[in-house]
């Protein structure tokens, strides 16, 4: 059993994405989290106040992902920095689907409001990437329906596929598609 002063947020985190992930929003409870780790609930609401609040730490880890994941591969790419922008961006949400379905796709208003800076704070840095590797000064608009059209390429084979690759082709279609329209 652990005790308080044991139970650290980041193991709440860590416990609370797993089964977010596995039995998703709907079905995970504070007294079910509290049961796999060992402890009472009580122990849990010393460190959140509801699950809601848990749930956006969660929700913030996987945006920190993402961001990372845009930072190493403008800094990384050899080629062209917007194509694999795109790439990574799909390939993330097509090889994580559980974890981008819970950051975009999962709506409620409460939750919304809570996720709201760290999904702002990454669709910003996802901005200025494709600023940066396209080279152009683009509209805040041409690059929110880049984001959409990305957006919707990983929501149409979300859960279809089990993975990136096996989409790959048609993925560097639809992202040529897209830098061709810059």
């Amino acid at each position: 059993m652990w005790k308080i002063a044991e139970l650290t947020r980041r193991r709440i985190i860590e416990q609370a994405r797993t089964l977010f992930i596995e039995q998703g929003y709907e079905k995970v409870s504070m007294r079910g989290i509290a049961k796999d780790l060992g402890c009472s609930h009580g122990a849990l609401y010393y460190h959140f106040k509801n699950k809601t609040t848990l749930f956006s730490e969660v929700l913030a880890f996987y945006f920190d992902e993402l961001n990372l994941l845009i930072d190493l591969t403008v800094k990384q790419a050899e080629n062209d920095k917007l194509q694999e922008l795109f790439l990574a961006f799909l390939r993330f949400g097509l090889n994580y689907p559980h974890q981008y379905e819970l950051m975009f796709l999962l709506k409620s208003e409460e939750m919304d409001s809570l996720m709201q800076q760290s999904a702002t704070a990454s669709y910003e840095k996802f901005a200025a990437a494709v600023r940066e590797a396209s080279g152009k000064e683009l509209q805040n608009e041409a690059i929110y329906s880049i984001f959409l059209a990305l957006h919707g390429f990983v929501s149409l084979h979300l859960h279809r596929i089990p993975s990136f690759e096996g989409v790959a082709k048609s993925a560097a279609v639809h992202v040529d598609f897209l830098r061709e329209t810059i």
